[in-house]
């Protein structure tokens, strides 16, 4: 039987083609803090298996990670070129897809007891 997509257990921004630089870009921000675009993109290719990247790329993911409502504006810094530059922060939305994404939910189900699973069973049918 084949999976439906929307069944699969991996969680949607950490799917596809954008997922490598969705994760370089949730880990740098979580780790590094708040940043401008330019400071992401510099991060970002001093990681292995992501120098090749463009700006441009980052420029776009960063957006479209905003629009999604994973990461937010928080405010305006001045660059050493005299523009003022945006800078990014995660949502508690991104922290919860890197912890969902890092939880093994077959380990979680078999270690729980029984008042903490329907405490999350109560949590999830709620959300529906």
């Amino acid at each position: 039987m084949a999976k439906d997509k929307e069944k699969s257990g991996r969680i949607s921004v950490f799917k596809g083609r954008e997922a490598r630089l969705n994760r370089a870009i949730f880990h740098i921000l979580a780790f590094k803090g708040p940043l401008t675009i330019y400071d992401i993109h510099k991060e970002v290719k001093a990681q292995r298996g992501l120098r090749q990247t463009r700006y441009a790329n980052v420029n776009k993911r960063v957006r479209a990670l905003e629009d999604s409502g994973y990461i937010k504006k928080i405010g305006i810094k001045k660059t050493k070129a005299g523009f003022q530059a945006s800078t990014y922060d995660l949502t508690t939305k991104a922290y919860l897809a890197i912890l969902l994404n890092s939880i093994n939910l077959d380990k979680l189900v078999t270690q729980v007891d029984e008042a903490t699973a329907s405490t999350i069973l109560a949590a999830v049918t709620y959300t529906r």
